[in-house]
């Protein structure tokens, strides 16, 4: 079955003269068995995109901005439900917000064939995945084949068994000049740029050190929260985002952040091979607790469906189905070595944040002359902050930092240091500070620059592997070891 939603509100009005109904969160019609034509316009521009089964509202998030070279015009495939459907109220209240609203037009098939419709019609010629990622790699794969580029939410893969399929997606990719790319946002996140820029310059941080197994000279971390605001609203999550075979494990799902941060502060434009660069030592798993009570609240469901009976603990059957508690694997923690330097990366989830906090990230980076940390805790009322902490304070060490800072400031106005104790807070202007969602739009512009000139760095492939070769072999080692 073919639905089209044309979300903006003069078109919305057209169809419903026309149609005479209108359907959710746009005009709809139904019993066509072809997807809906691209407008004539659209081969003005370059890039047409393919959304394939979004589930999860990341693959919303790169529509939440217009972009020169993409046309307005997208195509979705997916199976019918509410999770098509979430994504297309995202849209539409994109474009109907009242600052800068979207024009998106969205052309939406549904149907169990919904794979097999997107590659025979052809309506676009790259492909958006972020959803269930049971079957993503599989999705990567036959997209690439099929000639489509493919940009891709994380994780592309969930386990060691899909990771030889993976890498032989790249290979499929680089042979068919198409770009397949995952989305990471934090390195637009402007501490983390910054931490970048100063390891970069040895006058601050010296060297980077090594470290030991019980003090890495890497350590990074992350907290996610079930419960969520995204665009303003509260989020409704499916409940197979719960599901560790469906949606992956904490382990090598979120994790992918921290090992990529790792990879590109530490070692910038570096090529890693991860048969020679990498050890992965130890790793550990762990679930958090989830209540039916907050189940509810987060899936709007009254139950736990029968998928997620494994991971029950308490009472599942009257008279205290409110004792059930849903055990999930969403933690994890790795120690490897890159290159020889100690690393451990550690991933957390837990149903809601503090009050004036949101998901959160700490992280430092050691080098000889001084460690560059990355603090989001109480103290800094909860706001991402970069310090620079020396190995040894002194007089020669605070000129040596006031003097090289300034060819950092100069990249960067209005950035600056001041001192508290021993350390020195970067501090940085508000108009750095763009927000998680913005960075969506960074991703995909930056994707876009890679398609019209095909040209990716050489490293970005080899470190895409790395990162997902450590995030599985991780998770195979905590299974076998815990």
């Amino acid at each position: 079955m073919t639905l089209n939603y044309r979300f903006s509100a003069a078109a919305s009005f057209l169809a419903c003269i026309l149609l005479l109904s209108c359907q959710g969160s746009g005009a709809s019609h139904s019993g066509d068995s072809t997807a809906a034509p691209v407008d004539s316009n659209s081969v003005a521009k370059p890039v047409r995109l393919i959304t394939l089964d979004p589930g999860h509202f990341h693959a919303a998030l790169v529509q939440k901005s217009m972009y020169a070279d993409i046309d307005s015009v997208v195509s979705v495939y997916a199976p019918a439900g509410p999770d098509v459907q979430s994504h297309l109220d995202k849209i539409n209240a994109y474009n109907a917000r009242p600052k800068d609203p979207t024009h998106w037009v969205e052309h939406v098939y549904t149907g169990p064939d919904y794979l097999q419709k997107m590659i025979a019609d052809k309506a676009g010629n790259t492909v958006i995945l972020a959803g269930n990622n049971r079957e993503k790699t599989t999705y990567i794969m036959q997209s690439l084949q099929a000639g489509f580029n493919v940009l891709g939410d994380k994780p592309m893969v969930i386990d060691d068994s899909a990771f030889g399929l993976l890498r032989q997606a790249f290979d499929t990719a680089a042979a068919h000049r198409h770009i397949l790319y995952d989305i990471m946002t934090e390195r637009y996140e402007i501490t983390s740029i910054l931490q970048r820029e100063l390891a970069a310059i040895p006058a601050i941080y010296g060297v980077q050190e090594k470290g030991s197994a019980a003090h890495p000279g890497i350590v990074a971390s992350s907290i996610h929260r079930w419960y969520k605001y995204v665009s303003g609203s509260a989020l409704t999550r499916p409940a197979w985002f719960f599901d560790v075979s469906q949606q992956g494990e904490g382990i090598v799902d979120v994790m992918n952040h921290l090992v990529d941060l790792v990879q590109w502060a530490a070692f910038p434009d570096q090529t890693l091979d991860y048969t020679k660069d990498i050890r992965v030592d130890d790793a550990r798993h762990w679930t958090t607790d989830l209540t039916l009570s907050q189940f509810k609240t987060i899936t709007k469901l009254d139950t736990f469906p029968g998928f997620l009976q494994k991971a029950l603990t308490g009472a599942t059957t009257l008279p205290r189905p409110q004792d059930t508690v849903l055990k999930v694997y969403a933690d994890g923690e790795i120690d490897y070595r890159l290159k020889g330097v100690y690393v451990r990366t550690t991933a957390t989830w837990t149903y809601k944040a503090p009050t004036g906090a949101d998901d959160t990230y700490t992280s430092m980076i050691r080098g000889s002359r001084a460690s560059l940390l990355i603090l989001q805790d109480s103290a800094q009322q909860y706001h991402s902050t970069l310090y620079i902490e020396p190995a040894v304070a002194s007089q020669d060490y605070e000129q040596a930092l006031t003097t090289a800072f300034t060819s950092l400031q100069a990249k960067y106005p209005g950035i600056s240091l001041k001192k508290e104790g021993t350390r020195w807070e970067v501090v940085i202007p508000d108009s750095y500070k763009e927000g998680h969602e913005s960075h969506f739009a960074r991703v995909t512009q930056k994707f876009l620059e890679y398609v019209k000139n095909n040209d990716m760095p050489a490293w970005e492939v080899p470190n895409m592997i790395a990162k997902y070769y450590i995030t599985t072999a991780g998770l195979a080692l905590a299974r076998r070891q815990h």
